[in-house]
């Protein structure tokens, strides 16, 4: 019933850093699944508690997959696709408007 989308063919891999690191992922994920295919499970704390928090719905519904990508706040990582050369970094609580970081 269900096939992967890359199928007959290996999907290119494309470079990316969290948090600093390094990593590879297939073109045509979303930055979400990126991490979670890197082992990945937190992306996230959460302004109150600072609880870890990860990719959940993977469809935008939930907003627990939120992090930071090329210095931009508030990004739904499973509803941005990866490209080559991403920033992506843990947001740590709430985004300020001013783009400082809590």
């Amino acid at each position: 019933m269900f096939r992967p989308m890359h199928e007959g063919k290996p999907a290119d891999a494309l470079g990316f850093t969290f948090d600093g690191r390094a990593l590879t992922a297939r073109a045509g994920d979303t930055v979400a699944a990126a991490l979670l295919a890197n082992g990945i499970q937190a992306c996230r704390q959460t302004p109150v508690s600072g609880a870890a928090r990860g990719p959940y719905c993977m469809m935008g519904v939930c907003f627990d997959c939120l992090v930071v990508i090329d210095g931009v706040g508030n990004r739904q990582g499973c509803l941005v696709p990866l490209r080559e050369g991403m920033r992506i970094e843990t947001q740590a609580g709430r985004r300020h408007p001013d783009g400082a970081r809590s």
